[in-house]
């Protein structure tokens, strides 16, 4: 098995952790203080191991990856966390499914990266099983999920990160081959910190004097470390093979966080689709 399948599965792992602790320390709180709150603590995380890294030779390449990267991963991270908040997990999450689509394009025009026919296959077969964990929330038909968009805020959140993520993570990709894994982690994540920091304070102003008090910071630990724990075992896979590939596999994020707003929250959502995306995963692994 390629070192890049178990380093994914559990960024999956991580980031669907994350989110459901988030959507829970967001009850009667301010989103952006929690999404700034979520991120901060890789600022010292990886600031701290900088340092030990060797620092690799940097061209004009790896500057236009970070410095167009930022300012859109700032976006997003925010559209998400707004997600989580303002809609089902259920509904929210498998609308991440459109990233691998998305990424069938994307890293060949930055990238120049091929596609073989199987691994395209699984790909689609991802996307189509996260659509799929959408059908039965009241309405029957294919088009079910697509009627159910047209009510939540939070979809039409969702729907903006996964464009933005397609973009973010071929970005990604090039900075880290331009660089290293832990060089780009080191970089990349104390600069989006410093990014949303001015924003996270204005927009939560009045609020940060009683966030010891109110319990708000003890609610974002969990959701901080798993989130530290995702980017990092996502700068190594998304190393190892193509984007599009990783992305896919990634999205199994979507069954953890399906089987999480069930159990956490009593969230209706289908999880039939599991058969669907976990055979685009056999397919990828297998020919990809």
């Amino acid at each position: 098995m390629p070192l890049w399948f178990p380093l994914t599965v559990l960024s999956a792992f991580f980031l669907a952790t994350s989110d459901a602790t988030t959507k829970r320390a967001l009850t009667g709180r301010n989103e952006y203080l929690v999404t700034w709150l979520r991120i901060v603590p890789t600022l010292p995380l990886f600031l701290a191991a900088l340092p030990f890294i060797p620092t690799p030779k940097l061209g004009d390449d790896f500057y236009f990856c970070i410095f167009t990267g930022l300012p859109l991963e700032a976006v997003a991270i925010i559209l998400y966390t707004k997600a989580l908040k303002l809609s089902p997990l259920s509904l929210t999450l498998p609308l991440l499914s459109l990233t691998p689509l998305l990424l069938l394009v994307v890293p060949y025009l930055l990238l120049g990266e091929r596609i073989s026919p199987t691994g395209g296959t699984g790909i689609l077969l991802i996307a189509l099983g996260g659509y799929l964990l959408n059908t039965g929330r009241g309405e029957t038909g294919v088009l079910a999920p697509l009627k159910a968009l047209a009510r939540e805020k939070g979809a039409l959140c969702m729907l903006g990160v996964a464009t933005i993520y397609s973009i973010t993570s071929t970005l990604g990709k090039r900075a880290i081959a331009a660089s290293s894994p832990l060089f780009f982690a080191g970089i990349y994540l104390p600069l989006l910190v410093l990014v949303l920091t001015p924003i996270a304070l204005y927009k939560s102003r009045g609020e940060l004097g009683p966030v010891l008090r109110n319990g708000t910071a003890k609610t974002v630990v969990l959701p901080a470390i798993c989130y530290a724990l995702q980017a990092l075992t996502h700068v190594y896979a998304v190393n190892l093979t193509n984007v599009a590939y990783m992305i896919a596999v990634k999205r199994l994020s979507l069954l953890f966080g399906v089987l999480y707003g069930h159990y956490l929250f009593k969230e209706r959502g289908g999880i039939v689709s599991t058969i669907i995306m976990l055979l685009g995963v056999f397919l990828i692994v297998a020919g990809g």
